[in-house]
């Protein structure tokens, strides 16, 4: 009886490493099929994050570089302009401008000569005054203009007559002869001041009458003035009894 029950070490050793082997095995199958699907998983899982990622970034102006390798490429295929223009053929030439010459009106570099019956006459007195006349009608004294005074000799009679013209616009305010029956007066008592009447002032074209007032800057240029104009009458007297 003892026999019987006693367990074989064989079998039992037999009976142990069939059940081993089924577990290796299947473990085997298991981690293959496992590794290959959970590799897949994880790589959809990756992608899928670097899109979220993307689209993220790209609602603000932000997501990956666009690449321009392409577009670069297609570029320089592409001829530039002056490029097209030769293969397509030559170039059209420009439109001939008209070549117009224009003539000027007046040439600048011509001098005109201007007269002033001054050219046969020479200044023996020049000094800077303002002039007035008498205007009858309205009985005020209007200003003619402020310039030089001047008393002209001429050349070839020895004649003497005053002449005044206005600054910058050159008119002619007074001009007339310096007869001797002309007399120099004090203007209300100013020692700086003249008047006098002209019998035949020619200043507007026609000889006319004119009652003459003209001021100086200060007493001395007035009282020089006054020596000028004596003087001018003596020789004028002289030369007009001469004449007749």
């Amino acid at each position: 009886m003892a026999d019987e029950t006693k367990p074989d070490p064989s079998a039992e050793q037999v009976a142990s490493s069939e059940p081993k082997l089924a577990q290796d095995e299947t473990e085997k199958v298991t981690t293959g099929v496992t590794g290959g699907e959970g590799a897949s998983v994880a790589s959809k899982a990756a992608a899928a994050g670097t899109a979220v990622k993307d689209n993220v970034f790209s609602m603000f102006g932000g997501g990956p570089k666009k690449e321009k390798k392409a577009d670069d490429d297609e570029g320089k295929d592409e001829p530039s302009g002056s490029s097209k223009k030769k293969e397509g053929g030559e170039e059209q030439p420009d439109e001939a401008e008209p070549d117009v010459e224009f003539q000027p009106v007046i040439h600048l570099t011509e001098k005109v000569e201007t007269k002033t019956n001054e050219e046969l006459e020479e200044q023996t007195f020049k000094m800077r005054a303002k002039l007035f006349k008498f205007d009858r009608d309205s009985r005020e004294w209007k200003e003619r203009g402020t310039g030089d005074v001047r008393l002209l000799k001429h050349k070839e009679n020895g004649k003497t007559r005053l002449v005044m013209r206005r600054d910058k616009t050159l008119k002619v305010c007074a001009n007339h002869y310096v007869v001797p029956d002309m007399k120099l007066s004090p203007n209300v008592g100013s020692d700086r001041s003249w008047v006098w009447n002209a019998a035949a002032d020619v200043s507007e074209g026609e000889p006319e009458a004119q009652t003459l007032a003209i001021r100086f800057a200060n007493s001395d240029n007035a009282n020089q003035f006054k020596e000028a104009f004596i003087k001018a009458q003596q020789e004028n007297e002289q030369l007009f009894k001469a004449s007749e």
